[in-house]
């Protein structure tokens, strides 16, 4: 709940008598490895806020293979806004990678809220620029270098998901196949060990 806390005390724009209001009314939710958050084809609902783990954000590609999308990590918010805001089923599903506990909120219940605290409504702005502006900036390298340059960046940035997130999740989201990405591995421990 502390983390919650001060992720909410975000920009200084809740007060901290808002901030205890809103966080009470997060649940906090554990999920298993592999268990999901949001299933294929169900309209979202929930925001949620991840005190530890990491989830896994994928769709399917025209062969309906999995594609990862992106990661969501600790300290971090996430939703599938489109997914609400639409009422259109979720193209998306997330999935924890590791076990994960999160902090969830219905939508509905969240913005019940903005009558009675003004600001909550710029919080979440915010919020949701602020996610938009990281994952823009979690993906920039994906388009750039080749296979081991984008694995090296990848490790570079996020050291705890590239020890945490299976093998395969990691190749999908470089856009690579797991047997290259077990090369260019191989290859990476063989230099260090010369």
């Amino acid at each position: 709940m502390e983390k919650l806390k001060l992720a909410l005390s975000f920009g200084g724009i809740l007060s901290e008598s808002d901030i205890s209001i809103i966080a009470s009314l997060f649940q906090k939710t554990e999920l298993k490895s592999g268990e999901y958050f949001q299933e294929f084809g169900k309209i979202a609902d929930k925001i949620a806020f991840v005190e530890c783990g990491i989830l896994r954000v994928f769709g399917t590609d025209e062969r309906g293979d999995d594609v990862t999308k992106y990661f969501v990590r600790e300290n971090q918010f996430f939703a599938n806004i489109i997914s609400y805001y639409s009422a259109q089923p979720a193209t998306d599903a997330i999935h924890a990678v590791t076990p994960c506990k999160i902090f969830c909120i219905s939508f509905s219940a969240f913005e019940k809220q903005f009558a009675g605290i003004p600001n909550l409504n710029v919080f979440f702005k915010s919020i949701s620029e602020s996610t938009l502006l990281n994952k823009l900036k979690d993906n920039d390298f994906l388009n750039f270098g080749n296979a081991k340059t984008k694995y090296l960046e990848f490790v570079r940035r996020y050291p705890v998901l590239a020890q945490q997130v299976p093998q395969q999740y990691i190749a999908s989201y470089l856009k690579i196949t797991p047997q290259s990405l077990s090369r260019i591995r191989k290859e990476l421990a063989n230099n260090k060990n010369k």
